[in-house]
């Protein structure tokens, strides 16, 4: 199991955009992704559940990453996370 976590920077959190471009990546990794903030968690493959979370700007998230690719999938995610 791999994990991730990093604080929102973009001005309007995980909107439509930025959620689209981590639902984008995870999809791209056979391993099971799960997105994680405010105490609720949801399958990051899933654009509804990411913008669900209602993720703002300096919100943590964690990001956990297990399967046969995980070490892949959280590498690709942690890049990710620096534009988001």
């Amino acid at each position: 199991m791999e994990r991730l976590s990093f604080e929102v920077a973009n001005e309007a959190g995980l909107h439509a955009r930025p959620a689209s471009e981590l639902v984008a990546c995870a999809l791209r990794y056979a391993s099971s992704i799960t997105l994680s903030a405010h105490g609720a968690s949801c399958d990051a493959k899933s654009i509804f559940s990411v913008l669900a979370l209602d993720v703002a700007r300096g919100d943590r998230v964690i990001v956990t990453c297990e399967g046969p690719d995980e070490r892949e999938a959280r590498y690709a995610l942690e890049e990710l996370s620096r534009t988001l």
